[in-house]
């Protein structure tokens, strides 16, 4: 009754995504954190030029102090407990105030690799195509559970972008892959299951890099990931001011950041309001 609807939906969502890294010449933003989840900051994200947002439960979760968090670390522990409905709200406002040519990916209790077992139902997939998502960010950690999210997603016109991790990372992030020949390996079959997007969780750490650098061991993740699909692929994880640059000449299509403007925005408010206190 609604599949020809819902493919539509999901392709004007992928042509979104596909004309913003063209227009990037070949690599854009993902803006995520306080600039997808507060609607004031996605429409600035979004008047600087940004073209794609995303909400998280994470990010909700810190901004509401949902549970007395106060750092991101805290959130991740307690993300699952967000109701869905939540998220959807989230969305719907953002959506209102940005407008229909910007991608909305959204990430939702139980699309990431929860703590106890969070269940996402058909209907919360065809709640949060209504709300105006585009897309969901995923981080499952079974090539099951994607594929199972990646069929209901579709069935209701949403894209998906999924994430490759490490096994020795804090959080569990994705699909775990050890080296460079396993990101690829388990990158095919992400593309095989019917992965929108692709992305690698870099997990990076920058003790005796260069300024401006990202570790080599990155660079040959990206670029296995890089090599081994043809969908657009991503790189989240510690990419700042410093480093953007060489990410950007990983050759990935999307860098996904949010903790860096998230700590640049703080920073912002907190001399405003000594101006008024001095």
């Amino acid at each position: 009754m609604i599949s020809g609807d819902m493919s539509n939906k999901r392709r004007r969502a992928m042509a979104k995504v596909h004309a913003a890294i063209k227009d990037g010449g070949g690599t854009t933003l993902l803006s995520t954190g306080i600039t997808g989840d507060d609607a004031r900051l996605a429409k600035a994200a979004v008047d600087a030029g940004a073209r794609l947002l995303e909400p998280n439960h994470p990010a909700v979760a810190l901004a509401r102090g949902f549970r007395g968090v106060t750092t991101m670390h805290a959130a991740e522990k307690v993300r699952h407990r967000l109701p869905l409905r939540i998220m959807a709200e989230v969305v719907e406002g953002v959506r209102n105030v940005v407008g229909d040519d910007i991608f909305i990916t959204v990430g939702v209790p139980g699309g990431f690799t929860e703590l106890l077992p969070t269940v996402l139902r058909e209907e919360d997939f065809l709640l949060l195509s209504q709300a105006g998502a585009d897309g969901l960010h995923i981080h499952k950690s079974t090539l099951p559970d994607l594929e199972d999210v990646v069929r209901l997603a579709h069935r209701y016109g949403l894209s998906v972008d999924a994430y490759i991790g490490h096994p020795d990372d804090l959080h569990t992030f994705g699909l775990p892959a050890l080296d460079p020949e396993e990101v690829a390996r388990v990158a095919k079959d992400m593309q095989a299951v019917g992965c929108d997007m692709i992305g690698l969780m870099t997990g990076m750490s920058y003790e005796g890099v260069a300024a401006g650098d990202i570790p080599a061991v990155i660079k040959e993740r990206l670029a296995a990931l890089v090599e081994s699909v043809a969908v657009p692929t991503l790189a989240e994880g510690g990419i700042n001011p410093s480093n953007f640059k060489a990410c950007r000449n990983s050759g990935g299509n999307i860098l996904v950041v949010g903790t860096s403007i998230d700590d640049q925005a703080r920073q912002a408010v907190t001399e405003a309001v000594k101006v008024y206190l001095g």
